[in-house]
C-alpha cells in the first residue's frame, strides 16, 4: 500500500505564507509526477501545481508568481510553497501522486486544510 500524508496547512492572514509538504511511504518503486490539488466547499477540485521526477513544473494560470512546487525525490516528498495568500485560497489541499508499484496508478492523502482570514 501507499500513504500519501500532507502537513503544514492552517490559518493565516491574507498576504502571509504557508508550506505545504506531503510525504509519500509503502511499496514504492518510483514516483512520476506528484502535485497539489485544492477543494473550497461548493466548488471541484482543481489543480494547484504539479511536478514531474526531473523537475518539470505545470501551475494553474491564476497561481503563477505566488505558488512555487518542489520536491526531493531521496525523500519522496513534494512541497508547496504559498506566498501572498489571499481569502480566496483557502480549501482543503490534497496530495497527489503517480506511483510505480510497478503497475502505475494515483494516490492521493487525506488532505489538509487552509484559512486565510482577511
Amino acid at each position: 500500500q501507499v500513504r500519501l500524508v500532507e502537513s503544514g496547512g492552517g490559518l493565516v492572514q491574507a498576504g502571509g505564507s504557508l508550506r505545504l509538504s506531503c510525504v509519500a511511504s509503502g511499496i514504492i518503486f518510483s514516483i512520476n509526477t506528484m502535485g497539489w490539488y485544492r477543494q473550497a466547499p461548493g466548488k471541484q477540485r482543481e489543480l494547484v501545481a504539479s511536478i514531474t521526477s526531473g523537475g518539470s513544473t505545470n501551475y494553474a494560470d491564476s497561481l503563477k508568481g505566488r505558488f512555487t512546487i518542489s520536491r526531493d525525490n531521496a525523500k519522496n516528498t513534494v512541497y508547496l510553497q504559498m506566498n501572498s495568500l489571499k481569502p480566496e485560497d483557502a480549501a482543503v489541499y490534497y496530495c497527489n501522486a503517480l506511483v510505480a508499484r510497478p503497475d502505475l496508478r494515483y494516490y492521493w492523502g487525506q488532505g489538509t486544510q487552509v484559512t486565510v482570514s482577511s
